[in-house]
């Protein structure tokens, strides 16, 4: 079968000239297909791909089915028709600069779109980073390494923060990672499996440069996208640790949206609180100096205090429903979660407020390593830790992660945009960010 795949490519190697983009491209390209966490994501070699990051964009978007505009599902990719089933990893070696600062592995993120054309890579997705390591060695884009205790570290760069990410996971003897022993769960994945620690180094300002943009542990936004609500403003703390989060009390939302219809499902509730909770999103994007129409990035997350018997009897310490790319999660985009992790930590924060409210008199959570979140796939526990002087040093989760499939993916040089019509007027927006990522928006 590998042979016949590899002929395969060899006789797919064409020029691949979509969007006025011209180069030597494979049809199938090489593809592990992996389990992050709660994401799953196609892991690509960058020496694969073309070398400008431009013409990597058609190809995402053929990969995963997208955009899938009529019907929201990507069934004609890999793509699952959630934003944590749309995601793409592609891993290169480090540069020499890199490698000297220990530095074993570089990786770039693409969220990709369903519905729409875009592939954004503006911030990281925690879930999938902890596969990173795994699929380095595995390619042999790293040596194989044995640690102490038959675990082992692989420190990892993403291209999209510049930021240092690690992960630890168990190795057997001569190396190679096990991902397969029962050690832990995690909620919203069935069974057991290696516990992988994620160690986001100095996640402080990952896309902004700073822990708190705008310097102020919560901000006052003004919405008016609503007749029914009017002209209000809403309290928000904008905070960006490995991801930028704009974080609102769900208290304060539901006290003039139907919020309990909303977080349950109720269409009708969806269509009166998302535009809401969209204008909130962009004017904190704005606030953070970030760019307000791209979706992947600053997520908008609503937080509340525990409120029933079960958080109250397993330990929660916050509730938490997040969005990603305009539509409720299923559990929590990790990187939100590491966010929310510092977050409550940092003093006059939204989050911190909440913490403190279901502490005993006799404890501190800033003496505690982590705290216990509740989201709708179940629980999670985050750590963060800080310095003498307050800046935050890292922030810690554990995740677990599975190999799914390795082989061949095909992206199609014909991708059609819209049913029954072929790409024949392209305008790519292309836009550079402070850490050099880019997004790509694709205009009919």
């Amino acid at each position: 079968m590998s042979q016949l795949l590899s002929s395969t490519v060899r006789s797919a190697k064409r020029t691949f000239s979509k969007m006025g983009y011209s180069t030597s491209i494979a049809d199938p390209l090489p593809a592990t297909f992996l389990r992050g966490g709660t994401s799953k994501g196609i892991f690509l070699t960058q020496s694969s791909l073309p070398p400008d990051r431009a013409a990597w964009t058609p190809i995402f978007l053929g990969i995963m089915g997208s955009p899938d505009a009529e019907y929201g599902r990507q069934l004609n990719g890999m793509g699952g028709g959630v934003s944590s089933l749309s995601k793409i990893m592609v891993i290169a070696p480090p540069s020499a600069a890199q490698r000297a600062q220990g530095i074993d592995v570089a990786y770039t993120f693409a969220q990709v779109g369903i519905r729409d054309a875009s592939v954004d890579y503006s911030g990281n997705c925690g879930n999938l980073s902890s596969m990173i390591g795994v699929y380095a060695i595995e390619e042999g884009l790293c040596p194989a390494r044995t640690g102490k205790d038959g675990v082992a570290t692989v420190r990892a760069f993403n291209t999209n923060t510049q930021k240092v990410v690690d992960t630890t996971f168990p190795v057997a003897e001569d190396g190679t990672p096990l991902v397969d022993l029962p050690q832990t769960s995690i909620a919203g994945v069935p069974g057991k499996a290696s516990k992988i620690v994620l160690d986001f180094v100095d996640p402080g300002g990952a896309r902004t440069g700073k822990l708190l943009p705008t310097g102020n542990a919560t901000d006052v936004l003004e919405i008016k996208s609503s007749d029914a609500i009017g002209s209000r403003t809403v309290k928000a703390s904008l905070v960006d640790a490995t991801n930028p989060t704009v974080f609102v009390d769900y208290a304060e939302l539901d006290e003039f949206l139907p919020m309990g219809d909303y977080v349950s499902g109720k269409s009708t509730a969806s269509e009166q609180v998302g535009p809401v909770l969209e204008e909130i999103r962009q004017e904190g994007a704005k606030a953070m100096g970030l760019d307000p129409s791209a979706q992947a990035q600053p997520k908008i997350t609503l937080l509340r205090a525990p409120h029933t018997q079960d958080d109250i009897a397993q330990g929660v310490d916050i509730v938490v429903h997040a969005l990603s790319m305009g539509v409720l999660h299923k559990a929590i985009p990790m990187t939100v979660g590491l966010c929310l992790g510092v977050s409550s930590k940092v003093e006059g924060t939204i989050a911190w407020s909440i913490v403190r409210e279901v502490l005993s008199e006799q404890a501190s959570k800033s003496d505690l390593d982590t705290i216990r979140i509740r989201h709708p796939g179940g629980l999670v526990d985050v750590g963060a830790d800080f310095d003498s002087s307050g800046v935050v040093k890292s922030a810690k989760v554990i995740r677990t992660g599975r190999r799914l499939m390795k082989g061949y993916v095909w992206h199609g040089s014909n991708h059609q945009v819209v049913k029954g019509q072929h790409m024949s007027s392209i305008k790519e927006s292309v836009q550079y960010s402070d850490t050099l990522a880019l997004r790509h928006t694709l205009i009919e």
